[in-house]
């Protein structure tokens, strides 16, 4: 009840300050001649391999996890910093570090906190896009770094890394993909095979405002059929404005698993926050 209690007063907070007309009003919208405007700043918020350092606070409340179908709670950290290798060329970098609050997996397990496996990603992406398709390519790991056996996979993984996108008027369009195979780690603890893909679809509305889905699908290719997906259905809003000079990229959505292992959740709320530092 105290954990459910704290997830809404948190929400609370959060849709009261980035949502509410008041603040936004006070939020001094009038963008300086040198700054991006702010639907500009919003469709390069909304580019995964953007030349832009931005720092997303990811957090996804994943509803009835576990035997005893209790809320499980993922912050990702998930820095981006472009790196100019010359004037054709960027390497976009990506690690997320995932801070769990792990609900017992096990009829008789209990509650962990602490770091999960960290994956940093490497893109290398063209400056200008291809026949109007901004893209990039490189490797993902995964290195166990988890605090607690139930929030690892106790292996080191690697795999390929692709993103491609499309910005037309307010649409913002495109899917992420990789696919990682474990090569070392725990000699008791399963091979890694998975998938992830993740299309994205944005329009962008006046006054910084967008409409945006995102959903995260997972193949666990060492599962059993009935175990191997996790297919999100749904979308959600959000904001870009500034507070002061600091431009903010605020974002709710809601989604539910039409497909999902044994003991998965059935929906997740996710809202972020991230930090934008446009050149």
């Amino acid at each position: 009840m105290t954990e459910r209690r704290t997830t809404c007063g948190l929400l609370a907070l959060w849709l009261a300050l980035a949502m509410s007309p008041g603040f936004g009003s006070s939020l001094a919208f009038a963008q300086e001649q040198h700054e991006a405007s702010t639907s500009d700043l919003a469709k390069a918020a909304q580019n995964p391999i953007a030349d832009m350092i931005s720092v997303p606070f990811q957090n996804n409340f994943n509803f009835h996890v576990g035997p005893h179908e209790q809320l499980q709670d993922v912050l990702n950290i998930q820095p981006v910093i472009p790196i100019t290798l010359d004037r054709d060329w960027n390497l976009i970098t990506r690690l997320i570090t995932p801070v769990i609050s792990q609900p017992p997996l096990t009829v008789t397990g209990e509650r962990e906190f602490g770091l999960g496996d960290i994956n940093p990603s490497f893109f290398f992406s063209p400056k200008q896009p291809t026949h109007g398709i901004i893209w990039g390519i490189g490797p993902t790991f995964v290195f166990p770094t988890g605090t607690d056996k139930t929030l690892t996979q106790g292996k080191y993984s690697i795999g390929p890394a692709f993103v491609a996108l499309t910005i037309q008027g307010p649409w913002v369009v495109g899917v992420l993909v990789n696919n990682v195979w474990s090569f070392a780690g725990k000699s008791n603890r399963g091979p890694v095979n998975q998938m992830l893909l993740q299309p994205f679809v944005n329009y962008n509305l006046p006054g910084g405002w967008y409409l945006t889905s995102s959903p995260i699908i997972t193949a666990d290719w060492e599962a059993g059929d009935g175990d191997r997906w996790t297919v999100p259905v749904g979308g959600g809003f959000g904001r870009v404005f500034k507070i002061d000079k600091q431009a903010i990229n605020a974002q709710l959505a809601a989604y539910y698993n039409v497909a999902r292992p044994t003991g998965g959740a059935d929906w997740q709320l996710r809202a972020q926050v991230q930090l934008l530092f446009p050149k």
